[in-house]
């Protein structure tokens, strides 16, 4: 079984030595997205909330791609500045997942690429 590589001109494309999202078989692991918007490689503008918004599009972007949907992320790691934004994550997230929800972990970081406020990561399963 040999390794797919997963690319969509719909998330933000890699910007170092890594791609978007590599398929094993069923399993698709999904690289760390931050807010930047897909079409102009910019971060967004605004508040956390409108970069927590623009990681789950590019999250959703690359599970369409590689033939799936938000729901068939078995596993999502969410990296924050900021751990008082954590509420924002789950009621933003309860906007694009449905119970049952993916396992889950929240980490604290000293920082993030770009300046960013929030990072995720995903595996999704197909």
């Amino acid at each position: 079984m040999s390794k797919q590589i997963i690319s969509t001109n719909e998330a933000p494309a890699a910007i170092g030595t890594y791609s978007q999202a590599t398929r094993q078989g069923d399993t698709v692991y999904i690289s760390g997205q931050i807010p930047l918007n897909p079409a102009s490689m910019e971060m967004i503008e605004g508040a956390v909330e409108e970069q927590i918004h623009r990681v789950f599009l590019n999250l959703q972007a690359i599970c369409e791609s590689a033939g799936g949907k938000l729901d068939d992320i078995l596993k999502l790691n969410v990296f924050l500045t900021d751990m008082a934004h954590f509420p924002a994550v789950n009621a933003i997230m309860a906007e694009y997942f449905s119970e049952p929800y993916p396992a889950r972990a929240a980490i604290g970081v000293a920082a993030l690429p770009r300046d960013a406020q929030v990072e995720m990561d995903a595996i999704l399963g197909l």
